[in-house]
């Protein structure tokens, strides 16, 4: 069921970037695997995920030691909310986090990547709905606080996350992330003579909506639900 499923929203994927001019080894997809048990998590590997998501740092660490072996077949990907003493466990074991939303939050993780003598790549999330409930930097405030994160040693920013609104009709989510491909733009136009940067990851698509997302610029899906649940 599982690789079924996997199948079936790889050849969405692709389906949604050729309508966009785009490719499909443009994309990736991230398996988001918030409550799920290691064996289920083994199975989507085996199925032909190299991308596993994790929403919070302590239940990440958990798997992360359980899988073992199974660890380095993967990229993980720190896509919930993070907390500042979370830094050094999320440091340790993610390769890209992707909801970095504060210069402190900056701060603490380049302070631990330094520690552990490591170049963590990252990502801005921002909150393009402006929903008081959702975490981000306000698009208004983005170019100052790239500007601010990219001259953090051991950080690589990478683009820019969103997590559109719940909605009925997946097309109602398109202008935010719409919005979050023009934000990109901006930083890059802003920021066109600062050597060696340039944005050119865009998180952002889940379960109801990845195929939106990628018409309008996606680098890199989140899905969880559509892939063990059908």
């Amino acid at each position: 069921m599982i690789c079924d499923d996997i199948d079936t929203i790889v050849r969405n994927i692709k389906t949604a970037a050729e309508k966009s001019g785009r490719n499909l080894k443009d994309i990736k997809l991230v398996c988001v695997t918030k409550g799920r048990g290691v064996e289920e998590i083994k199975k989507a590997i085996s199925c032909g995920v190299t991308d596993i998501g994790e929403n919070r740092v302590q239940e990440a660490v958990l798997k992360y030691r359980q899988m073992a072996s199974a660890s380095a077949a993967v990229k993980w990907h720190m896509v919930g909310h993070l907390q500042t003493n979370k830094a050094k466990d999320a440091v340790r074991i993610f390769d890209l986090i992707h909801s970095v939303d504060s210069l402190k939050l900056a701060q603490a993780i380049n302070k631990e990547a330094a520690r552990a003598n490591k170049v963590q790549d990252i990502l801005l999330e921002v909150n393009t709905s402006g929903e008081e409930a959702k975490f981000g930097a306000r698009p208004a405030e983005l170019i100052e606080l790239a500007q601010k994160i990219i001259t953090l040693d051991n950080l690589r920013v990478l683009g820019l996350m969103t997590m559109a609104p719940v909605v009925k009709n997946k097309e109602e989510a398109r202008t935010y992330f719409k919005k979050l491909r023009e934000l990109m733009e901006d930083v890059n136009n802003f920021l066109v003579l600062m050597p060696n940067f340039r944005l050119r990851a865009l998180s952002m698509g889940m379960s109801q909506d990845y195929e939106v997302a990628v018409e309008e610029g996606a680098t890199m899906v989140r899905i969880g639900t559509a892939i063990f649940e059908g």
